[in-house]
């Protein structure tokens, strides 16, 4: 594709610092166009009929820099047989067991070790001080906490992929609150995520100011005096369980407890389980209970996903100009190539173990997103939320799904559709009826290649090949660039509402999740902070974070009402 806009190819130096892989065996290569030589050709590789015609279309949305896949196949793709290309995996230690947790733990090094990022669901590990008929768990599942932080220091380093593995607990779990304090207690890795997943029943109990129980499933627990008991569906399981309730918490003191924590580390992610599994096009056949590292994709236990962005400012014809405005044929065009080189790359990538290449595939999950929508506004005159920019991204979002759905029905035509693909149930999935109906009925003759097709994350180091690209859909700027021109405005100089808005148009589209930071002032109280995150759950967003210009603020801590 020929450049659209004023050449915003990175530097040679920039390259150089940040993706001059080194393929084993091999020199180092020496260019970026090295580097989508291999790629494109490795991936085209997938293609039984006409791989050349495919090579030429790949290489041709990486060299235009209108495509940036994820690091793990720019890394890894051509580098060998063993070269694992999924953006991240699901792991958890679903057996309640010295068993259960160190083989998550080992899947989870293999998983670390060829790159991937982890995510994790420690729900399943019993609370602290609680007995079965084997054993006695005086310590808790937070006790494990530290073994994934060696094992990503060893394995991937501080100066990795910042993405690198989330540890994920339950709104309702006993150990919830010395969770929440794990951020010190635990002295995480920097690369290591927290998240919590609150349910709707417990976003309305901190409306209502209501008492909360903290539960564990009962299994092999030996009871010995009267005592509570509830039925809640738990992690990963489909069907409610009889819980132990362990107590009864004030469901506002706790959420206080998270605004507080979030407000010190901007740490943890909340992420809304319920939304997030209503909205799952495979509600029939999996219960989603893991989150990606990077946020935008939810996962059952096994799960794996292959993502990229498209880079939104490659689409801008005559930037900055009077009449500037968006090549709608050429989005298209790309969108539809990129859908086929992530599915293709599950078709190239090994899997640190057989059980999970059985689910990837079961499943092909693709993440194709978008970023520097932010760059792309300004290049187009657009404020970040105004009335055109919420419009234009609703429908941009709109072309991309549609172009998506229509390209995985395609190849489920020409190849195959995944193989839980139950034509019938998928039909009644959420995003299928937002769909066309000339598309909707295609999709039941033929199939989808793909369960789910978009997530948009804020993927900093593909983006770092364009050194003028804000992240994501997120307000933030980088750091100044040659084109000084698209970096005049501050993220915090956009409201947070502005912010929930563009989050809100894009997730309406989108399949698996949007990954929402809001990024507000170092001088924004915990109360503030309140309101975004329950407005974000009244959006529907699947997921939020508030991130402070700078954390530690102790001056408005202290004059904060929340904080008393």
């Amino acid at each position: 594709m020929k450049a659209r806009h004023p050449e915003e190819s990175p530097s040679h130096a920039l390259w150089r610092v940040h993706y001059q892989w080194h393929v084993p065996g091999q020199i180092p290569e020496s260019s970026i166009a090295a580097t989508w030589d291999r790629v494109a050709l490795a991936v085209s590789k997938a293609e039984t009929q006409q791989p050349d015609v495919w090579r030429q279309r790949f290489h041709s949305i990486l060299q235009d820099f209108s495509f940036l896949p994820s690091s793990q196949v720019l890394s890894g793709a051509g580098t060998g047989p063993e070269a694992g290309l999924s953006s991240c995996y699901a792991i958890a230690p679903t057996e309640d067991s010295v068993n259960g947790v160190f083989g998550a733990l080992r899947e989870s090094a293999l998983a670390l070790q060829v790159g991937a990022g982890v995510g994790l669901d420690f729900s399943h590990l019993r609370p602290r001080g609680s007995y079965t008929t084997a054993c006695h768990a005086p310590v808790g599942a937070l006790a494990y906490m530290p073994l994934w932080r060696e094992a990503a220091e060893i394995l991937q380093g501080t100066d990795s992929d910042p993405d690198c593995a989330s540890i994920g607990l339950r709104c309702d779990h006993p150990d919830i609150e010395s969770y929440i304090d794990a951020y010190a207690e635990h002295d995480l890795h920097p690369l290591i995520h927290r998240e919590v997943f609150a349910s709707n029943a417990f976003m309305e109990a901190v409306k209502k100011r209501a008492d909360w129980p903290l539960v564990f499933p009962l299994r092999r627990q030996t009871i010995s005096t009267p005592t509570e008991i509830c039925q809640r569906v738990w992690a990963g399981d489909a069907q409610p369980q009889a819980c132990l309730v362990y107590k009864h918490v004030a469901a506002a003191s706790l959420w206080t407890r998270l605004l507080q924590d979030e407000y010190a580390h901007a740490s943890p992610r909340i992420v809304f389980m319920d939304t997030m599994q209503r909205e799952n096009n495979l509600w029939y056949a999996e219960q989603l209970s893991v989150n990606s590292p990077c946020g935008s994709v939810p996962l059952p236990v096994g799960g794996a996903c292959n993502r990229g962005s498209l880079n939104l400012t490659r689409f801008v014809l005559q930037p900055f100009s009077e009449h500037p405005q968006l090549d709608w044929s050429s989005l298209r065009l790309v969108t539809a190539v990129a859908i086929r080189f992530l599915d293709d790359v599950y078709d190239i990538s090994a899997y640190p173990f057989k059980a999970l290449s059985h689910s990837a595939h079961a499943a092909r999950r693709l993440g194709l997103g978008i970023t520097g929508l932010h760059s792309m506004f300004k290049m187009l005159g657009l404020p970040y939320g105004s009335p055109a920019s919420l419009d234009l991204a609703d429908r941009l979002m709109q072309v991309i799904r549609d172009t998506a759905y229509q390209t995985s029905m395609e190849l489920a035509r020409e190849k195959g559709p995944f193989t839980a693909f139950d034509r019938v149930r998928h039909a009644a999935s959420p995003m299928l009826l937002k769909l066309s109906h000339e598309l909707q009925d295609a999709i039941a003759s033929h199939g989808l290649r793909n369960s789910h097709l978009l997530a948009v994350a804020s993927d900093r180091r593909p983006d770092q090949l364009v050194d003028t690209l804000s992240h994501g859909i997120e307000a933030a700027m980088p750091g100044p660039g040659p084109a000084q021109s698209v970096h005049p405005v501050a993220a915090t100089e956009v409201s947070a509402e502005a912010q929930l808005a563009i989050a809100s148009a894009v997730q309406f589209h989108v399949d698996n999740a949007v990954t929402v930071n809001i990024h507000v002032p170092a001088h924004t109280s915990c109360t503030v902070m309140d309101g975004i995150l329950r407005h974000a759950w009244q959006l529907q967003l699947k997921n939020c974070r508030v991130i402070r210009q700078h954390h530690g603020d102790a001056a408005a801590m202290e004059a904060d009402p929340m904080r008393q």
